[in-house]
């Protein structure tokens, strides 16, 4: 995941202003990380699904405070995509929001399924280390590339 798959805003522009720009009203908003996650909440923009798992840069923090999320967890080691991770982030689409996904392990690699089986007018978003957030809008030529990096690691 060294190539964002979308947009690189730089982190000196993760504002709440330019991430704006990237939603609209009915955008189902997804964030793959804890301090992208916490940013957002802190923004106000709260996301319909997050995948946290308690590690920012290898070091271990509390996941970010959301009250009314639907917390479920599953395990993903690191460097692996588990089918029952596959399968929580499928069923997670259909819960009502906010749904949060507590990875025991690793959520890096998360973003290609989400990627796959994200609604339509989704938007997902996860931090490039030490660089920015990536702002990934979900289409079929995502949805294929994903799959393609997903087939790869079988």
């Amino acid at each position: 995941m060294k190539n964002p798959l979308g947009l690189l805003l730089p982190e000196n522009q993760t504002d709440k202003e330019n991430i704006l720009k990237h939603l609209n009203e009915n955008t189902y908003l997804i964030t793959v990380g804890d301090r992208t996650t916490e940013k957002m909440i802190k923004y106000d923009l709260i996301p319909s699904l997050q995948i946290v798992d308690g590690i920012e840069k290898r070091e271990k923090r509390e996941p970010p405070k959301l009250a009314n999320a639907t917390e479920i967890t599953v395990d993903n080691p690191a460097s692996e995509i588990t089918s029952q991770s596959i399968d929580l982030i499928k069923k997670a689409f259909s819960m009502e929001s906010p749904v949060r996904i507590l990875v025991n392990g690793e959520e890096d690699l998360l973003v290609l399924p989400v990627c796959v089986y994200a609604p339509e007018n989704s938007v997902v978003m996860y931090g490039q280390p030490n660089e920015g957030l990536v702002i990934v809008k979900i289409t079929s030529e995502i949805r294929n590339k994903a799959q393609s990096l997903l087939d790869l690691m079988e």
